[in-house]
């Protein structure tokens, strides 16, 4: 059994210079490193083993890294993956970034600069886990929302999410996930509307050989491969009768059988629900059981429109917009100030996903470093709105210094004392800025 001190790192490398060289490396270095030399082992592997970070090369004799990756996403919870790809390679990297990766190297590459970065996302790992990681958002309402997140964490009681479409559930009981005890256990999510009524039994609890037509062998389902994590059931109104009275059983039995089996298996994973309906009134239709909207609303928390969360745009424009730069390789800097204006007097009907979008399109097509106004409203002329509120200059002024700020300590990979000589300000003035404009949620200094 490792101590508490040594981190275990994962390697997925089949080169057996390279491999031989990282593992011997990170041992030096005090980490207790794993080395797996195909995708299979490494799937194998993690169905028993949790590292505390991963490194796998994109390219393997048998899966590549994003096949691993994607197969492997309910067995690696909140653990980190490095990829380690060539030159040639970054296109799938940076795809994968988009899917859930947290890092890549290209090689060749310095062994200080790969040690750097193990240790830049361990870091980050470790203040997610002691809560002072992701931050939901910088207005009030959403600050509102983070603290009862927080206090509900480590709670195995149901939880209920509910909201329009797009405002940010996944992200909720990710960030639940995250920075709960359940953290190094899978996470795993279910779309209840995107999978047809005929499978989702069997997607859900799994099934045995021979269960129907086409079952050619066992099948683990979502709440069997959740384990000790997090089952997150999406879109949770869209489920039949017949599948809600199974999930009651497994809400309040903590028990489920595969289709077509008979021993009853246990269910240990929290469970966590959203929905953008109201179910309420679905109850009063007839549409979803009462019993199990009581049971599944032990802990109900809304997660408000982003038209309610007015300082929380420009913060997502500008981590989108940077994202997408870095993702497209443009030379984007910022938003222009009449953009500011059009999107906080916008509505956003699709909430944070629409604001994702219009941020993707309009860097993707942007042709100069700054998005103007009409780059993110194409379809409403220039986006002045003048019959709109127009954005005050104290909230474009916070804007562009989140904007830099947040720049700067990016540059000085998060060290504040660093980006404040940079900035040309005291430590404790730079922490009280962060603290004010949402960038982490720093401690005293």
């Amino acid at each position: 059994m490792r101590s508490p001190e040594a981190r275990l790192v994962a390697v997925v490398e089949d080169d057996p210079i390279m491999g031989e060289s990282l593992v011997q490396r990170l041992a030096l270095e005090g980490y207790e490193p794993r080395w797996w030399r195909t995708a299979s082992e490494a799937i194998n592997g993690l169905k028993t083993c949790a590292p505390d970070l991963l490194v796998c090369d994109i390219r393997l004799p048998d899966l590549n890294g994003e096949e691993l990756f994607r197969s492997s996403l309910a067995d690696l919870g909140a653990a980190p993956v490095l990829f380690i790809t060539a030159y040639g390679d970054i296109g799938q990297a940076v795809r994968l970034i988009r899917a859930g990766a947290d890092d890549y190297v290209t090689k060749p590459f310095p062994i200080d600069d790969f040690l750097d970065r193990i240790g830049h996302l361990l870091e980050r790992r470790a203040a997610f886990a002691g809560g002072e990681g992701p931050v939901m958002g910088v207005s009030a309402a959403m600050r509102r929302v983070e603290s009862m997140l927080r206090r509900v964490a480590d709670i195995d009681s149901t939880l209920l999410l509910t909201g329009e479409s797009g405002v940010g559930k996944e992200v909720a009981a990710r960030f639940v996930h995250r920075i709960s005890q359940r953290a190094q256990f899978p996470f795993v999510t279910v779309n209840c509307a995107a999978i047809p009524a005929s499978l989702i039994e069997s997607e859900l609890f799994g099934h045995e050989r021979g269960a129907f037509t086409g079952a050619i062998g066992r099948h683990e389902g979502y709440a069997e491969r959740a384990r000790d994590g997090v089952l997150f059931l999406d879109e949770i109104s869209e489920l039949g009768h017949d599948l809600q009275a199974k999930l009651l059983r497994l809400s309040q039995e903590r028990a489920f059988e595969r289709v077509g089996g008979e021993q009853t298996l246990p269910f240990r994973a929290r469970l966590v629900c959203a929905s953008n309906a109201d179910l309420i009134r679905s109850v009063a239709e007839g549409k979803f059981r009462a019993d199990l909207f009581y049971r599944i609303n032990v802990i109900g928390i809304e997660i408000p429109p982003l038209r309610e969360r007015g300082d929380d745009v420009i913060a997502l424009l500008d981590q989108f917009c940077a994202e997408f730069a870095q993702e497209f390789g443009r030379e984007v800097r910022a938003i222009t100030t009449l953009a500011a204006e059009a999107a906080l007097a916008h509505d956003w009907p699709g909430n944070v996903r629409e604001l994702r979008n219009r941020a993707e399109r309009a860097v993707a097509l942007a042709a100069g470093p700054w998005i103007g106004a009409a780059d993110l409203f194409p379809d409403i002329g220039d986006g002045r709105h003048a019959d709109r509120e127009i954005a005050s200059l104290a909230a474009i002024r916070d804007a562009a210094e989140r904007r830099h700020i947040a720049k700067v300590l990016e540059r000085t990979d998060g060290q504040v004392k660093k980006a404040a000589e940079l900035l040309g300000v005291s430590r404790t003035t730079l922490w009280e800025k962060m603290r004010k404009l949402g960038l982490g949620n720093p401690a005293q200094p």
